[in-house]
């Protein structure tokens, strides 16, 4: 089985199509205007060993929230679809990845529920173009599309680079196993028969 999907979302604001293949490599092709993002959503696929093609345009003249967060709308929705109904899942996840000085744990549930906690020291300023506050952003409209809980902490830091760079490696890594099919899980995992 493929478990494979492709999202498109075209508004006034932004043009973003995704191409996501959960048992990857880790292979990526990663097109935004948005160079420190790209390299994010990079890190994401090649940690994950999601293969992953996706492209998006918007209105970065205005700032680069529109295109952003509907990049995490999008591969959401992507995550949500290639997993189906869910039979032999782990269903959840968990990863610590260090980047230099900072790391950054990552706890996922694809529960059905999208909620989010986020316990990151205030991100400020911008790196290139790419306005640091968006991170969170970003994971709102992420499990906010995909319907799962996510916890991200960032344990140490001080370089803002290094600690967004630590919470996508765990953030990728968490999802990698929780999407994973377990021999012996059998159908969906929960005792209420859904997710």
């Amino acid at each position: 089985m493929v478990r494979s999907a492709q999202v498109t979302r075209t508004t006034t604001e932004t043009s973003i199509s995704v191409d996501l293949r959960i048992d990857g490599t880790g292979q990526y092709a990663v097109q935004t205007p948005i160079p420190f993002f790209n390299h994010m959503l990079e890190l994401f696929a090649r940690h994950g060993l999601f293969d992953l093609t996706l492209n998006a345009t918007g209105d970065t003249a205005v700032d680069c929230h529109h295109t952003v967060e509907d990049i995490g709308i999008c591969l959401g929705q992507a995550v949500r679809q290639a997993l189906g109904e869910k039979k032999g899942i782990k269903r959840y996840g968990e990863a610590t990845a260090p980047m230099d000085e900072a790391l950054a744990r990552a706890n996922l549930d694809i529960s059905g529920r999208p909620y989010l906690v986020f316990r990151v020291p205030a991100l400020q300023g911008k790196v290139g173009a790419f306005d640091l506050e968006l991170v969170e952003d970003f994971f709102q409209a992420f499990v906010n599309n995909s319907a799962t809980t996510l916890h991200i902490s960032v344990l140490s830091g001080r370089n803002f680079h290094h600690m967004v760079e630590a919470i996508f490696k765990a953030f990728a890594r968490a999802l990698d196993d929780a999407t994973q099919i377990d021999a012996r899980v059998a159908g969906i995992p929960s005792t209420k028969g859904t997710l």
